[in-house]
């Protein structure tokens, strides 16, 4: 991995990482269903632009939305539409370092359900990361304040289940690449989105914004949209065509260091011992579980989506 790789995935954690700072700034004024649509809706728009861009310098690659709407509509309830909704949810009462801790154990998720897919037996090593995971949540939570606040429970669980949904689509998005159904990794990132958006869009009249936004919350939420999710796939699926999949995803283990740096530099939110110690232990099981050892080196990257 050279130094320009390097910067790209350090650049991608504070990204992915930041996205539950602006999260946390403007759930409990917007509410989860107008906030994520505003998310997936801006970041629609702007791989749109790109897509055009593209076009125009003859590189870029139809959708195919006749052929792959079934496909797009899978992968963007449970990439994008369900675990950013859930999170969403989450953030009006947890804090954006939990949340960034929770949405680590999405790996963890991913190699039990790959596991299961494939009707493998779960290992002894695997088994293990699994406890050590389990036990890194309840201490990060535990003993931090936000237990304390009513309804902690239940966003603890919202967030977990996101996290599950991102391993679903992610064994989702495995299969259908190997089942003929091949999507190029940017058409799976700009139609997902729309399809998240349609998704969505629905629950907006049914859940409306339980305040009025202001101008800071409004530009947390272009934020959220253009760079945590446009511009943060761009580089993602950069990083995979550089470097390969195995090393891109040491992102994982980055974001939440962002994630619990952004919320203690503007959201002033309390670093413990318990947050250092479950973040640490929640990663190691996330290792042990999907056997993550990263590759710094080239390597084929396989098409799909994050």
């Amino acid at each position: 991995m050279n130094t320009a790789n390097m910067l790209r995935l350090v650049a991608l954690a504070a990204i992915w990482g930041g996205s539950f700072l602006f999260m946390r700034i403007a759930a409990p004024v917007l509410g989860p269903a107008l906030l994520i649509e505003y998310r997936v809706g801006f970041a629609a728009l702007f791989l749109a632009l790109v897509a055009c861009f593209l076009h125009l310098r003859g590189k870029g690659a139809p959708l195919g939305v006749r052929r792959h709407w079934k496909h797009y509509l899978i992968l963007g309830l449970f990439n994008s539409a369900l675990p950013f909704l859930l999170f969403a949810f989450a953030a009006r009462t947890l804090s954006a370092s939990v949340l960034s801790v929770l949405n680590a154990t999405a790996p963890m998720w991913g190699a039990l359900v790959g596991a299961a897919w494939a009707r493998q037996k779960v290992s002894g090593r695997s088994a293990l990361g699994l406890l050590l995971g389990t036990g890194g949540v309840a201490l990060l939570v535990g003993f931090d304040h936000v237990a304390e606040r009513p309804g902690a429970g239940i966003a603890v669980g919202a967030a977990l289940v996101a996290a599950f949904s991102y391993s679903i689509a992610s064994q989702y998005a495995k299969s259908a690449q190997g089942g003929g159904n091949k999507v190029a990794p940017f058409a799976n990132a700009h139609g997902s989105m729309w399809a998240a958006a349609i998704l969505v869009l629905p629950l907006v009249f049914f859940f409306p914004a339980p305040g009025e936004p202001s101008m800071g919350i409004m530009a947390a939420v272009l934020a959220l949209g253009v760079v945590c999710s446009g511009i943060a796939y761009i580089i993602y699926f950069k990083l995979i065509e550089e470097v390969g999949t195995t090393s891109a995803l040491t992102v994982t283990f980055l974001n939440p260091l962002f994630g619990i740096l952004w919320g203690a530099l503007f959201l002033h939110e309390a670093i413990g011992w318990h947050t250092i110690a479950g973040s640490a232990i929640v990663l190691l099981g996330t290792a042990l579980v999907t056997g993550f050892r990263p590759r710094f080196g080239r390597a084929a990257a396989p098409a799909g989506g994050k």
